[in-house]
């Protein structure tokens, strides 16, 4: 439930949104996502955040974070951690948590309703504390994927839980086909 003069702030966990979109078989189209929120409230912020693999020659993620940046999003990025696990296959870490959850706390006295996009029960306590400012929260996943993206906890905690299903034909887009280049990392076809 949205009212029109809420203060509204977007929270979008990027890498888990991409996974719960991508489990549902489409992609999210960030200026129609802006503007369904700008239409459900007085729309103060949208923050994105992402871990970018420096040192790479191209990044997939690299055009989306620079159209974002220049849209009307507040990029928050780090560097990612890569290594190489118990099995020899090269991983890459990059948690944002603790950033996304600052922010929050610090929007809190200057909006009326937090939509958090991400299913990560770790955000259980976050939410409640900022159900305990006074400020009403929603939460974006999807519990139609197999498995759920959302952890239950988060679910239930959330004062609205939005099925991420249920934006598709407002927010989405057929996916983009993927190549995978000589280095062995998947990108976007080019047209």
């Amino acid at each position: 439930m949205f009212y029109r003069d809420e203060r509204l702030a977007l929270f979008i966990d990027g890498s888990n949104l991409y996974a719960a979109a991508k489990a549902l078989g489409f992609d999210i189209d960030y200026k129609l996502l802006r503007t369904e929120f700008m239409r459900r409230g007085k729309l103060l912020r949208a923050f994105y955040y992402t871990a970018l693999i420096e040192n790479e020659e191209y990044s997939p993620i690299r055009p989306l974070v620079d159209w974002l940046n220049y849209n009307g999003f507040m990029m928050v990025t780090k560097p990612a951690k890569e290594f190489t696990d118990s099995m020899g296959r090269r991983k890459v870490k990059g948690n944002m948590d603790i950033e996304l959850t600052v922010d929050a706390m610090e929007m809190a006295p200057h909006i009326d309703h937090m939509v958090l996009f991400s299913g990560d029960g770790d955000f259980k306590p976050l939410v409640q504390g900022m159900q305990r400012q006074g400020v009403r929260v929603s939460v974006v996943s999807t519990i139609r994927s197999q498995p759920p993206m959302i952890a239950d906890e988060l679910r239930r905690q959330a004062d609205n839980f939005i099925e991420l299903e249920e934006l598709k034909d407002v927010i989405g887009r057929p996916p983009r086909e993927r190549v995978n280049t000589p280095s062995g990392n998947e990108r976007v076809a080019e047209d």
